[in-house]
């Protein structure tokens, strides 16, 4: 196999859900070889490095084999390496842990004053 176009490429390993996503993600610039943003019809091939932002992750893969049908997701990671740096999975975690509140079991809901205090830790 030559080449195959990046949309279904992305689609076959499982980064987008549906081809159609995919070919969206080309067409607004979150797809990049080179730096350069990719159209869908960009042609992939083995050992060319593909930047994604998918869900906020700005992940980082590199092409090792090629492949036209959609696989399931043991199969697919290995079709490519995921070579996205551990600070941006880091940013995610970090980002994922301040949208959600923990508060321990049992304690009830916050007091007025306890929810002020929490209001006023939030703008800060």
């Amino acid at each position: 196999m030559e080449g195959i176009r990046i949309d279904k490429y992305l689609w076959a390993i499982r980064a987008f859900k549906t081809r159609t996503l995919a070919a969206d993600a080309c067409k607004g610039g979150k797809v990049k070889m080179d730096g350069n943003a990719v159209k869908s019809s960009r042609e992939v091939k083995i050992g060319d490095i593909i930047e994604l932002k998918v869900a906020g992750v700005n992940k980082v893969i590199e092409v090792i084999d090629l492949t036209k049908n959609r696989l399931k997701a043991s199969l697919a990671v290995e079709k490519y390496n995921d070579l996205t740096p551990p600070e941006e999975m880091e940013r995610v975690e970090l980002i994922r842990q301040m949208k959600t509140e923990h508060r321990d079991r049992g304690t009830g809901r916050p007091t007025k004053k306890e929810r002020r205090d929490i209001d006023r830790l939030k703008e800060s």
